[in-house]
């Protein structure tokens, strides 16, 4: 089976689009493993190359959606997949879970993500309006390190994963499992997500206005860092951060996800 979501650019090959295609059978099952695949689950597949990833996620699943951006490859993966396996040609950044599932019910991703594109295509399904259940992913060392980043360490990227579910490092991947061997280190991130964005934000985009002024300038002090970011006097700042109970000095990585609604919680209380 197979079909076209959306617009999709001229053919490209998996080697001028940055796929190194995983190889290793053990990693191939760990991948599945930690997205916690089952019988009569439908899973999404984002980046399936030559299918290692689909057929070892067809074994375990009722149905698996391919979503695969070049065509040369959609075409091999409906000549050679099992009868539960649907390609869809479509680029992942831009389509959304209901399209590819024709609607929206209870789903698990997975997927060896381009480097080029791993936080883009994550984010857009776990902030959807219809995220899965689950999530597993390859994706380079340090993005895995970003999106399990504890307070000292956050950025955008941590914040983006950890509102929606709780991730975890799973464990590295060497060069060797992939044709052809990246120059870098891997690594498996699983993502259990949340029914609700975490500690009771009632609105993620509005979070994230937030979180992006404090991350624009992440060297300045907070109250300084929002005061410029957000367009808001340092007084209103500083107040914000003091019915928060956080220091202004601090900086915006220095910040655990319970402190971040806290003064979200401050900013829509003091700010608007």
């Amino acid at each position: 089976m197979g079909r076209q979501v959306g617009a999709v650019a001229k053919p490209r090959s998996g080697a001028r689009l940055g796929q190194h295609f995983l190889t290793d059978r053990n990693i191939l099952h760990a991948v599945a493993d930690a997205a916690k695949v089952e019988a009569g689950d439908s899973v999404v597949e984002v980046g399936p190359g030559h299918g290692s990833l689909t057929r070892v996620l067809a074994e375990r699943a009722a149905r698996v959606v391919a979503v695969e951006l070049d065509d040369g490859l959609a075409a091999e993966l409906r000549r050679t997949m099992p009868p539960n396996v649907e390609v869809v040609l479509a680029d992942a950044r831009e389509t959304s879970p209901r399209e590819l599932l024709d609607g929206c019910g209870p789903y698990r991703f997975a997927g060896n993500l381009p480097y080029y594109a791993a936080l883009p295509i994550l984010r857009r399904f776990i902030e959807s309006d219809c995220p899965p259940r689950t999530a597993a992913v390859l994706v380079q060392k340090e993005v895995a390190d970003a999106l399990c980043a504890k307070p000292g360490d956050m950025s955008l990227a941590s914040l983006g994963v950890q509102l929606f579910g709780a991730p975890r490092l799973v464990r590295r991947v060497r060069p060797g499992s992939f044709t052809p061997p990246p120059q870098v280190t891997s690594a498996i991130v699983a993502v259990d997500l949340y029914e609700e964005p975490a500690e009771g934000i009632d609105n993620a985009a509005r979070f994230f206005d937030l979180a992006r002024a404090a991350f624009a300038a992440p060297r300045k002090q907070l109250r300084n860092a929002l005061s410029s970011g957000a367009g808001v006097t340092v007084v209103e700042a500083q107040a914000a951060l003091e019915w928060a109970g956080i220091d202004h000095t601090r900086r915006a990585e220095t910040l655990s996800l319970q402190e971040w609604a806290s003064l979200y919680r401050a900013w829509r209380r003091r700010v608007g």
